[in-house]
């Protein structure tokens, strides 16, 4: 049920995504890359991408309300994710916001049909949480940059074709100076990509190293030493796409324990029935409060949401796995692998470790520290939100 009133058009728009999503989301394989490529570009076809994007550049030139319907409709039908996330929810938005007309004509619309997967690249072994301290140089060389150095914890780097890089411009500017956003092309001579093994046992993440890799001045975004700026935007995208993208998981995630709990052969006792229906009203106030603050997203307030979102699917997780009593802490063999397990964890036999409760909360763990530390940005809401003075 939507939670706000629908005029009679997101009524009309409700009705039709909804008889779409119930005939056009059997056949996709989680897992594999063309087959999520596949759906992406067969929702995008349909006209379900981009609903808030520039119609001129591809989008559907719709508003946030529309978007609101569709996480909604898709939670509901328990969609997959699309494959270019980072695309979706960070390079596209950004560019959106601080680049130019060549750069939108150029490359929206492939993010939006997947022909283009995208990745980030922000952090650096020792440029995390501080990305002021980040030291990966592009050397002015004509129309070129020079860009060595390494990114780490990358998502999609695997298979990506493009990375939004913030690089050193200026070694000699102050610390927030002196940097530069580029576009950089995964393929080019000179990059490297490695793995990075997870507790879950995927490797979600790489590593990305630059050995002398030229990147023509054109794809550079926003002006030389500039960066900062354009960094700033693109993580207050990141962090309220993310959280309002997985609002829609998080629901999914309670559907999932709901059904968890009413197939289970071990009654929940008082205080398991409390932390479900508190989990039950952590994803209905993510929701309405994504859509109150649909106008302030793009703001300092999306730290809000996202802090909110990565400790309420935590604790979603925890419970989850709290209902699988004593198996909740047994893996199958060949978990790890993607190998079927058995029921006797707790789970369907031949479903995938990664549905499975232990996989989410292993994997949940990251939540408070991908897109931004829950630390630093409590830092970030109590200065730039509330107005609160510094230390």
């Amino acid at each position: 049920m939507p939670r706000l009133q629908d005029s009679p058009p997101e009524a009309e728009f409700r009705a039709r995504l909804r008889a779409w999503l119930q005939d056009n989301t059997t056949g996709i394989t989680p897992n594999d890359t063309d087959s999520l490529k596949d759906w992406q570009r067969r929702l995008y076809e349909a006209g379900w991408l981009g609903l808030t994007w520039p119609a001129e550049y591809g989008g559907q030139g719709l508003g946030f309300r529309e978007q609101a319907i569709f996480n909604e409709e898709a939670a509901r039908a328990k969609i997959p994710p699309t494959v270019n996330n980072i695309g979706l929810m960070i390079a596209g938005p950004a560019l959106i916001a601080v680049g130019s007309d060549e750069h939108k004509r150029r490359y929206l619309k492939p993010i939006l049909t997947a022909e283009e997967i995208w990745c980030q690249g922000f952090s650096e072994p020792n440029a995390g949480s501080d990305l002021a301290a980040l030291q990966t140089r592009a050397v002015d060389d004509g129309d070129h940059y020079v860009v060595t150095g390494q990114k780490i914890w990358t998502s999609n780097s695997l298979i990506a074709d493009y990375v939004w890089l913030l690089v050193r411009t200026d070694p000699d500017a102050p610390r927030h100076k002196g940097i530069t956003a580029l576009i950089v092309d995964m393929h080019s001579p000179g990059v490297t990509v490695k793995p990075l093994r997870q507790i879950t046992g995927e490797a979600e993440f790489g590593e990305i190293f630059f050995d002398e890799v030229r990147v023509p001045k054109r794809n550079r975004v926003g002006a030389e030493n500039d960066g900062w700026l354009v960094g700033m935007k693109t993580f207050t995208r990141e962090r309220a796409n993310i959280s309002v993208s997985l609002s829609v998981r998080l629901q999914q995630q309670f559907d999932r324990l709901l059904d968890s709990v009413r197939s289970s052969d071990v009654p929940l006792d008082a205080e398991q029935a409390r932390q479900v229906a508190g989990a039950y009203v952590d994803s209905q106030c993510l929701n309405l409060t994504c859509e109150r603050l649909a106008d302030r997203l793009f703001g300092f307030e999306s730290s809000v949401v996202k802090v909110a979102w990565a400790e309420m699917n935590q604790r979603l997780q925890r419970i989850g796995l709290s209902t699988l009593g004593p198996d909740g802490g047994l893996l199958p063999q060949g978990s790890f692998d993607g190998a079927a397990s058995t029921s006797a964890a707790g789970w369907q036999a031949g479903e995938p470790f990664e549905r499975s409760w232990q996989f989410g909360y292993l994997r949940s763990r990251g939540n408070t520290i991908e897109g931004g530390t829950s630390e630093i940005l409590r830092t970030v809401i109590a200065e730039r939100v509330l107005g609160l003075p510094r230390k």
